[in-house]
């Protein structure tokens, strides 16, 4: 019945997806002026009073994975966790056989782990919806004839947008214009080499083929372009198919070790609790008390706290990185970036201002231009791509839009976009006399390939190669007093009697005009930065585009080690192999194309790093996506924000260093309760098996178990605002199971032996074989006491309450759960748990039980540290 079900569903979706393709392909067939026609839409946009209409037609620009859960879908995704399912299964056992007391222990258990970790959930989804508000992606839209920038959910199929290089494609959407529009399409068809689109398209039975139209999941790598929105939200093609091609992020080591966490517990109550029963069974005889008894055990085994102290601890975590200026995007990625051991990034505006000036304007013999400063000017003016920081450095000189009078003197005629495999771009203006001049801004090495003449002193000259060495020599002499060389030629052509469409094959025969030196001091903070990343035992490497002179400059001016440095050309004949072990032995990446970026981030994974990755641009979207932890910051492109788990209000590797201690306080505090609660868990198997064995009756009665365990979880939930050790925060820690199984097995059995001086002493001290209430009374209050006193010995690698003291929620959690118990032997309740009243002597007794546990685990635990590590 289910596969029926299934197959019918997937059917239903099949019918959908060809419902979508037949419409895209019938407007892909149409004219500009009939697609405008059947999206009952025009040029100039949509009217407000129209969008309002399809928004409450079409609802938001959302698809399905973007939704956050409804009230009710959170709380099942909380009861689908393995241990909630276990106590549930328990107690409905326990309602079966009539221990309606366990029942309903267990039952509040279960409500207090569920509840407590349903609403810091709710509580932490608020908050993270509210900071991604904070750093939601945008579209440019016309409407009413005017251009826009909203929030890609708020698109209504009709809408007119536009594209540049950096955009995110934001719905299913038809080309109506494009000038040398390439998009990267991998996340929807796997192929990484950029498509380009244009507004015509032939004939393909494939949507995804057809050249006129672009979908959701896409983005622009370069060019421009004027698109009509046809499906938005689940009725784009991604939308449509949500249900089955959802992108699913592949587990972090987080969820890959609070999962094999989980089962190891899980596994030890299955091996251990059939143990209790069949022992109890047979040396009781009663086999209805030791299955109750081994209910109870199992109840006392499972780790219920579990999902509720990280869910806190991670929701806590995320509001305070929010304080400092560090937006998480996704709550699972807060234990990556503590455990990053490698930052990659580029330099500019990390290590550097990010806010480059223009300092000087040469011609080819190192000469002040005005010539050449105009050139520039008129191109970054005229060019309608992303405008980088150079751009906006050349158009700082705003008294040049009325000398040059460049949109007067000056008509442009096209553009050749900018793209990352021929590093320059190019802008065609027609002056007033009709000659068309074809000016190239770009990468030296790029630029100076593309020319064969060069200008000097007014004059065209052939370029020889006395000309090419004296500018290269100068362009190196510039680099290394830190300059960023940006090369500038041109071309002039007659004019035609029809606008001409140029392509990057124009771009040859040029003239060399001339240099603009563009300066970018390292921030005054960057040093310090680096040295407190190093602290925390940090390494960063640069992974740049720019070339090595300049780089090498930069980062010695920071304290940065430059004597290897690897560039793009090198790692391009690099076998995987050779590549991962260069990648350990270089920190500055030079002259590195988008893809290269990604295989040094893959190599150092290959070798056992955790990966940061900090990137802004959209040739840094690959790597954002490789990295174990994506991290950009808030005036990135589009496509760079959407790829990130972490976005950074403040561009500045001070605010990083806080989110990495952040990151590192909440895995702290998440393997301080692990440690305890397996550790103990582990001891009382042996206390329980080995009671089992030569008490004449169960060694506590399965109330008194399951009331131990309430209020050992109540003890715990302070956990998450408890403080964490300076020393534990300053390394990366990864998930080690391994480790957490090595520590149960050496620290764990240290309860026992105190569980059976204690068993000695209520029998041979208090005489208590003829009296189980009093053993009961004497093991309840002995096991609360020691399982609250590890908590301070196991949280910290330093000597408990000396050099070391808890936060004070969690000292006072514990001194209130130990004095609850201590007076619940005494009080109304006693009766209906089993309690008698305790000697006097017994609380001496007990003080130095207490006392030679924590001298004794603290002992072992200072051993287990030498031997292995924290």
């Amino acid at each position: 019945m289910k596969n029926t079900k299934m197959t019918q569903k997937n059917d239903l979706q099949s019918e959908k997806t060809v419902t979508f393709s037949a419409e895209l392909l019938e407007i892909a067939g149409l004219e500009t002026a009939d697609v405008l026609v059947k999206m009952k839409t025009k040029l100039t946009g949509l009217a407000e009073t129209e969008v309002a209409n399809r928004s409450k037609q079409y609802g938001l620009n959302e698809i399905a994975r973007e939704k956050p859960q409804s009230v009710m879908m959170h709380l099942l995704s909380n009861l689908k966790n393995p241990l909630v399912i276990l106590l549930s299964v328990l107690a409905v056992i326990s309602y079966i056989t009539g221990d309606i007391r366990a029942t309903v222990v267990i039952a509040v258990m279960v409500l207090l782990g569920v509840v407590l970790r349903f609403f810091q959930e709710l509580r932490a989804d608020n908050a993270a919806e509210k900071l991604k508000a904070m750093v939601s992606n945008k579209s440019t839209v016309i409407r009413d004839g005017q251009e826009k920038e909203i929030p890609l959910k708020h698109l209504v199929p009709g809408d007119i947008i536009s594209l540049a290089a950096g955009d995110m494609i934001p719905a299913d959407v038809r080309v109506l214009k494009a000038k040398d529009l390439f998009l990267n399409q991998a996340a929807l068809t796997g192929e990484s080499l950029p498509v380009e689109k244009s507004p015509t398209s032939k004939a393909i039975q494939n949507p995804l083929d057809l050249d006129n139209l672009c979908f959701l999941g896409s983005n622009v790598l370069s060019g421009t372009a004027l698109a009509v929105v046809i499906h938005t939200g689940e009725k784009t093609y991604f939308g449509s198919l949500a249900a089955s091609i959802v992108e699913q992020r592949p587990l972090t080591s987080f969820d890959k070790g609070i999962n094999g966490f989980t089962w190891i517990m899980i596994r030890f109550i299955a091996i251990m609790v059939p143990i209790v029963f069949l022992v109890n069974g047979i040396s009781k005889h009663n086999w209805l008390e030791a299955f109750l008894f081994a209910m109870a055990v199992a109840v006392g085994l499972t780790p219920e706290m579990m999902p509720m102290i990280v869910s806190v601890n991670l929701s806590k975590g995320a509001l305070m990185m929010s304080r400092k200026k560090v937006i998480v995007k996704r709550l699972n990625s807060i234990q990556n970036f503590g455990a990053m051991d490698v930052l990659c990034t580029d330099k500019t505006g990390t290590i550097t201002e990010g806010k480059i000036i223009l300092e000087k304007h040469l011609d080819v013999s190192g000469e002040s231009s005005a010539r050449v400063l105009h050139y520039g000017y008129l191109n970054s003016y005229h060019h309608t791509g992303l405008n980088n920081i150079m751009d906006e450095a050349i158009l700082a000189h705003g008294e040049l839009e009325e000398t040059l009078k460049a949109n007067v003197k000056y008509k442009k005629i096209d553009e050749i976009p900018f793209d990352f495999t021929r590093k320059r771009m190019s802008v065609i203006v027609e002056d007033e006399t009709g000659l068309n001049i074809l000016i190239c801004k770009g990468a030296v090495e790029e630029i100076m390939d593309c020319c064969n003449r060069v200008e000097i002193d007014g004059k065209v000259l052939p370029m020889i190669p006395e000309y090419k060495d004296k500018a290269k020599n100068m362009v190196a002499e510039l680099n290394g007093q830190g300059f960023r060389e940006v090369a500038l030629a041109y071309k002039e052509m007659p004019g035609a009697s029809d606008e001409p469409v140029y392509e990057s094959k124009d771009e040859s025969e040029l003239v060399l005009l001339g240099f603009l030196s563009f300066l970018d001091p390292p921030k005054a903070s960057a040093a310090e930065a680096l040295k407190r990343l190093n602290a925390l035992h940090v390494d960063v490497k640069i992974l740049t585009g720019d070339n090595d002179v300049v780089t090498s400059y930069i980062c010695k001016k920071v304290g940065l080690s430059v004597e290897n440095i690897l560039l793009g050309a090198q790692i391009e004949n690099m076998e995987e192999a050779e590549l991962a072990k260069a990648v350990n032995a270089t920190s500055i990446f030079a002259k590195l194309a988008p893809n290269q970026k990604e295989r040094i981030i893959r190599a150092l994974q290959k070798s056992g790093h955790v990966v940061g990755f900090m990137g802004d641009g959209i040739n840094d979207a690959p790597a954002l996506k490789a990295a174990d932890v994506g991290i950009s910051v808030d005036s990135a492109v589009d496509i760079a924000k959407e790829s990130s788990d972490i976005i950074l209000l403040d561009n500045n590797l001070l605010v990083l260093e806080q989110g990495v201690l952040e990151g590192r306080r909440v895995f702290g505090n998440i393997i301080k309760y692990i440690r305890m609660a397996a550790s103990s868990n582990f001891g009382n198997m042996f206390s329980v098996v080995g009671a089992s064995a030569f008490l004449p009756f169960l060694p506590m009665l399965p109330i008194q178990v399951l009331t131990n365990n309430l209020l050992y979880d109540f003890s715990q939930i302070t956990i998450p605002a408890d403080n964490v050790d300076a020393d534990w925060m300053a390394k990366p820690r990864q998930w080690q199971i391994s480790g957490i199984q090595r520590f149960i097995l050496f620290i764990g059995p240290i309860s026992s032996i105190f569980d059976y001086l204690t068993f000695f002493m209520m029998l041979y001290v208090f005489k208590a074989w003829n009296n189980p209430a009093l053993f009961h009374t004497g093991w309840f209050i002995e096991s609360i006491f020691t399982q609250t006193l590890i908590i301070h010995v196991i949280r910290t690698n330093k000597i408990p309450f000396i050099q070391s003291r808890a936060s004070w929620p969690l000292i006072i959690s514990s001194l209130a759960i130990v004095s609850v118990a201590s007076l619940l032997t005494i009080s109304p309740l006693a009766t209906t748990l089993g309690f008698v009243p305790l000697p006097p002597l017994y609380w001496l007794l007990l003080t130095f039980i207490l006392l030679g546990y924590i001298v004794l685990t603290q002992l072992v635990k200072t051993w287990f540290i030498r031997k292995f590590g924290d």
